[in-house]
């Protein structure tokens, strides 16, 4: 039997996303100056229970980023640095016996919590790196054959340093295909930066912002956003756009399903941010950049010729028609 559909969200409780999602941002945007679309997207992909990727330059805000947002939401967060004698036990917790009680505890790693800050990923070894898998697409840590549930909502916000290479590691496409979205925050405008040059004098930080909602009400709405009305011909839009990917002669692996699954996703949560209870095609066009370039693997001659994953894709967007305009009551 097919299961009931789910009602899509009240008009009343697409209102109570929308201001909860918007203060979540302000709040945010307290420590990171300037970004609004990325912290949007970084936010996006918390509601989504999805990870987020930030490939960018030192010093642009990517451990304030997360640091901000568990802040906001009351979570608790941790930062692991990454490095080439990183061991998966540094990252995931170990047993050890307790001779007073002549038993074997687990004490937990840093990967225990809300918000994990894996600053500069391809700096540790893939062994390590493999540690993460798991816990990032089950949200849960196996130690000893032994299952531990990380705290819900759970977001791993990796960052990388695309211009210094020596010393590290390429992600997997495995794990590359685990993060819902990859970002740039990219250097603030003049005014911004004197903005945070004057925070900065003043001593203003992270550590200053309040919550403003808390991992309960946030779980909830991560379970709101699971509602939203998503028409079937955008599935069929979705199917065929990462088809598109697989049929480029410059790439070498295109979208897999679980990146379409991964784009429904998150526009589920774009469109309640943007007041709707429905998906229209605005949605995945706009996020299909985040969602989905980082999981194509161009062809070395495409690569020499200086394609890149993000003109692929736009090659794609262009080759795929766009559904007409559907709403909630459509199918």
């Amino acid at each position: 039997m097919t299961a009931p559909a789910q009602q899509p969200p009240t008009p009343q409780e697409v209102q109570g996303f929308v201001e909860i999602f918007d203060r979540v941002v302000s709040n945010v945007e307290h420590a990171v100056l300037g970004k609004d679309h990325a912290v949007r997207l970084a936010l996006t992909a918390l509601f989504a229970e999805g990870h987020l990727l930030v490939e960018d330059v030192p010093g642009v805000g990517k451990t304030s980023l997360a640091r901000a947002i568990a802040a906001s939401v009351r979570g608790q967060w941790r930062r692991i640095q990454f490095t080439p004698d990183l061991l998966p036990s540094d990252v995931s917790g170990v047993t050890i016996f307790n001779q007073a009680n002549r038993n074997f505890e687990f004490h937990q790693g840093p990967i225990f919590a809300n918000v994990v800050v894996a600053d500069e990923i391809n700096r540790a070894s893939p062994k390590t790196q493999s540690a993460l898998l798991e816990v990032m697409e089950e949200q849960v840590v196996t130690v000893d054959g032994v299952g531990h549930n990380v705290p819900r909502p759970f977001m791993v916000v990796a960052t990388q340093n695309p211009v210094e290479m020596d010393g590290t590691y390429r992600l997997p496409e495995a794990q590359l295909d685990r993060f819902l979205m990859r970002i740039s925050i990219g250097y603030p405008d003049e005014r911004v930066e004197v903005e945070v040059l004057r925070g900065a004098a003043a001593g203003r930080s992270v550590d200053q912002l309040r919550p403003v909602t808390d991992t309960e009400t946030i779980s909830r709405l991560v379970t709101l956003a699971s509602r939203v009305h998503i028409a079937d011909p955008l599935y069929l839009y979705s199917v065929r756009l990462a088809a598109a990917t697989r049929s480029l002669d410059e790439v070498r692996v295109g979208v897999s399903p679980r990146g379409a699954i991964s784009l429904t996703r998150a526009a589920r949560v774009w469109a309640l941010s943007k007041g709707r209870a429905y998906v229209i095609p605005e949605d995945l066009k706009e996020l299909a950049g985040p969602v989905l370039a980082h999981r194509l693997l161009l062809a070395p001659d495409a690569q020499m010729r200086g394609s890149t994953a993000d003109g692929v894709l736009r090659q794609a967007l262009e080759a795929v028609a766009v559904p007409q305009p559907v709403g909630a009551g459509s199918d």
